[in-house]
């Protein structure tokens, strides 16, 4: 039996897992599939616990199963902690030890949404974007890195952004399969007039391309533009590719697009392990409110059973079912608007499951 570690997080973390799993019980009832899953602690949650964000254990555990589903960690309450101990370092560890060094961030625009964007109809209409993001390597994890005093009385934090040719091949070669699926345009993300690391990047990535993917369209272009463009033509875009740090930006202001971050999940792949989860927060403002928006978490179980599991029918039935739901009018805080249904968290994630019947 397949076997999935789910880790609600913090936060609205709980609440959007609650509606996430009502949808999969769903899938498993049409599909005939049963998952074992497991819940254990994790973020601030556990370091409250057991005094860290991700014991040995939970580890181990996330190393032995065939997925992790995650909701969202951190808030306030623990911002002030040492780094080494914060909730997010226990998510950078998590991605680490399960090697999962490409992150799949779809940005789709829902006809139903298309007003709920902070950009005019016209423009952001028929967007759907994939951003693929290097996640184990970059500036995020690069060495040496700290704060240290200086000779005048003074501190000096630093970074280092490094990247091998081999972290750049294979997170290459995942976006360039990608692209191949879908309208076989790349467009490589970097600032190589600057960076000699991502001069690097470039030319690696122009190699990859010109060797194992010559019918997939490349173009290169510079973070400071892609921003611009994104906003400007995003329905031109088809898959970014992105190191840590760029992506990372480049994929939330994409998520603008969609009118929500409430709406956007996330994949995180790699070497046998893999991590599902929303792109927005634990908002710990809003939590125990049931004011969130599940849809990211409900898609992120879509690309759960597509990409782990290879369930592509019942992945096409919830991103249908969240369709249909939005085009009935239902909307949680973030995206309601006038002559709309504003439903809480529940009741919104009770909709998809629902609509999962229809033919």
């Amino acid at each position: 039996m397949p076997k999935i570690l789910i880790l609600p997080g913090d936060g609205i973390g709980p609440e959007v897992m609650g509606a996430a799993l009502g949808v999969l019980e769903k899938a498993e009832l049409s599909s005939g599939v049963r998952f074992d899953k497991e819940t254990e602690l994790f973020g601030g949650c556990s370091i409250d616990a057991s005094g860290v964000p991700a014991t040995d254990e939970v580890l181990s555990k996330a190393q032995s199963a065939d997925a992790v589903l995650l909701g969202a960690v951190g808030g306030g309450k623990w911002e002030n902690l040492e780094h080494s101990v914060k909730p997010e370092t226990g998510l950078l560890s998590l991605r680490k030890i399960l090697d999962t060094y490409v992150n799949l961030r779809p940005a789709k625009v829902y006809p139903a949404l298309a007003d709920a964007s902070s950009l005019k109809r016209d423009v952001v209409s028929g967007t759907d974007i994939l951003v693929v993001r290097e996640l184990t390597g970059g500036i995020y994890f690069g060495e040496p890195r700290g704060i240290e005093e200086t000779e005048d009385g003074g501190r000096r934090g630093f970074n280092t952004l490094s990247y091998s040719t081999a972290e750049i091949e294979r997170v290459a070669c995942k976006a360039f399969e990608a692209a191949r699926a879908r309208r076989g345009e790349l467009v490589s993300v970097d600032k190589s007039n600057v960076l000699e690391s991502m001069a690097l990047w470039r030319e690696t990535v122009s190699r990859v391309g010109r060797e194992r993917f010559p019918d997939v369209k490349l173009e290169h272009i510079y973070v400071d533009n892609a921003a611009m463009q994104i906003i400007r033509r995003p329905k031109t875009f088809d898959v970014l590719l992105a190191g840590n740090l760029f992506g990372d930006i480049i994929s939330d202001e994409a998520a603008q697009l969609t009118g929500s971050l409430g709406m956007l999940p996330s994949a995180s792949v790699g070497n046998g392990g893999a991590i599902y989860e929303p792109v927005h927060g634990s908002a710990p403002d809003i939590a125990g409110t049931d004011a969130a928006n599940p849809v990211a978490a409900i898609l992120s179980v879509a690309m759960m059973l597509k990409h782990s599991f290879g369930m592509d029918e019942e992945a096409g039935r919830i991103d249908r079912a969240v369709s249909a739901v939005l085009d009935e009018g239902f909307r949680t805080a973030d995206i309601h608007q006038e002559g709309t249904r504003k439903v809480g968290c529940r009741e919104m994630g009770e909709a998809v499951a629902r609509a999962m019947d229809r033919p």
